[in-house]
């Protein structure tokens, strides 16, 4: 297995007197079988203490299961939510807008009403203010009339 140049006698053939001999080797005694169990021994070695393409094959069947599965969800979820906006274009905004019109209708008709009753009453009070100037001014009249009799620069 080393590879060097010279070989040590297997047990059996040691005994049986093989190392000067006389007698033909074993087939596992030669240069091209022992290739051979180098090579088995290779492979074992490799299948059972080297787990590197079993490790790869069941990460690439990992990957390619969890892409299929998380593929399928990103679907359903994709068309649940087709569904939620299909249902919210078709249902809920016609609703929606049918509310609003009534209350924006509703709200107009409320602030006309507010509306006219402060014009009202901008004008009761621009009344009032201009018969409470007419009133000032008939008094300052009065005032001045009676200031000027007084002083005896009477107009009147």
């Amino acid at each position: 297995m080393s590879g060097g140049g010279t070989e040590t006698p297997v047990a059996c053939e040691a005994a049986q007197g093989g190392g000067g001999g006389g007698k033909k080797r074993d087939s596992l005694g030669t240069p091209g079988a022992a290739h051979l169990i180098i090579k088995d021994l290779g492979e074992i070695h490799s299948r059972l203490l080297d787990h590197r393409p079993v490790t790869q094959g069941e990460i690439r069947y990992f990957i390619k299961e969890f892409e299929e599965k998380r593929g399928l969800r990103e679907l359903r979820v994709l068309e649940n939510l087709k569904n939620i906006i299909e249902e919210t274009n078709e249902r809920m905004l016609p609703k929606c807008r049918e509310t609003m019109q009534d209350g924006l209708e509703e709200t107009l008709q409320k602030l006309q009403a507010a509306n006219d009753s402060i014009c009202r009453l901008q004008q009761r009070e621009q009344e009032r203010e201009k018969g409470n100037e007419g009133k000032r001014l008939l008094r300052d009249l009065g005032r001045w009339r009676s200031s000027a009799r007084w002083t005896g620069t009477g107009l009147g």
